[in-house]
This record gives structure tokens, C-alpha cells and sequence, in this order.
């Protein structure tokens, strides 16, 4: 028997956490993707070879607008950031309407709360699978590998909702920037390395308002308070990562005073201008958004 025909589903392609294209991390979405099975979508993700594609399907919650499934080039994820934003953004284009205020997805991780801030997204972080402080050995291992004498890492934890982030904090983000790692081995839990701008143990980076001061589109006026990189499976740097950035605000809030807002970069050493906008409300609840700009719309035979 032959197999059926594709057919032809609407397509779009997002930059997110970017106001201009080319500056975010890419995501491609597959909306109308009900009927697509495990091994196609997988196929899929794997052509188009980003660091997630995801798919848009009905929800089986009702209390879900939509469901979505993400998948990286060798595997399926239950959670993941940038596409949690640009799968939004990619519903509300196609002419979504959300049943209550905020928006709500539904993905393996569970039910994840989108809201919409002036023309941004933001996410509430979902709760941790993994916390805690790394094994001695881990952080004297990753340490080397990044190249950085153990001492100047400041602080370790597991970060994990979902992909399985490692975090180490270095003493600035000027060391993060100047990282040429060998992580070619690394093939467990994905890695992100994080380090303050300004002097350690101040709330302050360049340009950084504590005020929690925003514009009027929802965006923080701040610089960015911490800088950010991420590294997966072999060692790829992945441009702006929204999962590992809600897992280091998780983990700065549980251990020290912080702003209620505050800005971090990613993806500069990439050439990118990635900024991921953290606020923290007073019941706790940690919100993780920024810019989502559609760079392509059409349709894939699928």
C-alpha cells in the first residue's frame, strides 16, 4: 500500500525573545497538526532543524485553549520556553482567541499559564521536576570542561523543568561572555551557565533599574541584570533559552533579595540580541517573557 499524500497545513516561522527578526531563537510551528503522527511530526522537526518544532492541536483539557507537542531534532520535550511563546504568539496570528484572560496551553508538562504583556508573552514558570545542589564531582567536571577554575564558580543547582538543566553561576557575566568550552561529551542534562553584570552580590547590571520599572508596552526598561548561555547535547549553544532562564530566576529568588523585575541577555556571542524579561509577583509566581516577531507564514505539506 502507498503511503497517503501530504497535505498541506499552515506554517509559520517566529523569532522569540527579539523585536527584529533574525536577533531570537527560531522556532517553527505546524498549525492544524491534528492527524500527524509521532514518527511524521519527528521527521518534520528533524527537516527543519531547529532547536524545537512544534505542533498545534485541540486541547484534551478543558481548561486548555490549545495543546501543543515539542519536539527538538531527536526527541520529543515536555516543557520547553521559546516555543511556549512562539506557539502563543503563532494561535493568537491564526486568529486564536483565548476562552478566559490569560491563555492557557497544554502541553506534557501540564497546563501552562500565558498572559499577554502590551504586545509581549510571558509565561508563568512551571514548577521544578529537579532542584538542589549538583554532586562536588558534576561541578569540578563542567567546571573543567568550560574551562574555568572551580573556584570561580559561585553557585551550582539543578534547574530542571522539563529539558534538565545544570546551572553554574561564574563571578561575572564578562567570564560567561569569554567561555570557549569543550563539551563535546556531554551527552546526560543540558548545561547553562549564568553570571552578574556589575559587581557580585548587587542588583544592579549596566543601565539596570532595581524599581522594577516598565515601558509602556510591558517590557522592562532595564539593561540586562544577568548574562546567559546555554549549552545542549555535545556541547551546541542554544541562541535564547526560556526553560533554563525560569529555572535560574526559580533558583536566584529562593536564595537572595532580588528586583521584582529584572532583564537577562542570551545569544550575544551568537550574534544575537536576546532578552528574557523575569518578574517576580508578590505570591511568588515567577513570569518569563519578551518579544515574539513572525518571520514566515504559509503553509507545509505534511
Amino acid at each position: 500500500m502507498s503511503p497517503a499524500p501530504p497535505v498541506s497545513r499552515r506554517f509559520a516561522q517566529l523569532d522569540v525573545f527579539a523585536d527584529r527578526p533574525q536577533r531570537g531563537n527560531p522556532l517553527a510551528v505546524v498549525l492544524d497538526a491534528e492527524g500527524i503522527d509521532d514518527e511524521t511530526m519527528q521527521r518534520v522537526a528533524r527537516w527543519t532543524n531547529l532547536s524545537e518544532t512544534t505542533f498545534l492541536l485541540p486541547p484534551t483539557s478543558a481548561d486548555a485553549d490549545y495543546r501543543v507537542r515539542i519536539f527538538t531534532p531527536s526527541g520529543e520535550l515536555p516543557f520547553a520556553g521559546h516555543p511556549t511563546l512562539g506557539t502563543a504568539r503563532a494561535w493568537l496570528s491564526a486568529g486564536g482567541e483565548p476562552s478566559g484572560e490569560r491563555i492557557v496551553q497544554e502541553c506534557a508538562a501540564g497546563l501552562i499559564t500565558v498572559r499577554q504583556d502590551g504586545d509581549r508573552l510571558a509565561f508563568a514558570a512551571p514548577p521544578l521536576l529537579r532542584d538542589g545542589p549538583l554532586e562536588e564531582a558534576d561541578v569540578v567536571q563542567l567546571a573543567k570542561a568550560l574551562g574555568v577554575q572551580r573556584s570561580s564558580v559561585r553557585g551550582h543547582t539543578w534547574a530542571d523543568n522539563g529539558p534538565g538543566w545544570r546551572v553554574l553561576e561564574l563571578e561575572s557575566a564578562e567570564q560567561v561572555l569569554s567561555l570557549c568550552p569543550d563539551l563535546a561529551g556531554m551527552t546526560e542534562a543540558k548545561l547553562g551557565v549564568v553570571g552578574r553584570h556589575g559587581p557580585a552580590g548587587t542588583t544592579d547590571g549596566p543601565d539596570n533599574r532595581t524599581d522594577g520599572s516598565v515601558d509602556g508596552t510591558g517590557g522592562t526598561t532595564a539593561g540586562p541584570l544577568y548574562e546567559v548561555r546555554a549549552f545542549t547535547l555535545g556541547g551546541l549553544e542554544d541562541p535564547v533559552t526560556g526553560s533554563l532562564n525560569a529555572g535560574i530566576a526559580q533558583w536566584m529568588v529562593g536564595r537572595e533579595p532580588m528586583p521584582a523585575r529584572w532583564t537577562a541577555a542570551q545569544g550575544t556571542v551568537l550574534d544575537r540580541e536576546g532578552r528574557i524579561d523575569v518578574q517576580v509577583e508578590a505570591d511568588g509566581t515567577i513570569w518569563i517573557g519578551g518579544a515574539t516577531v513572525l518571520t514566515v507564514e504559509g503553509s507545509i505539506l505534511v
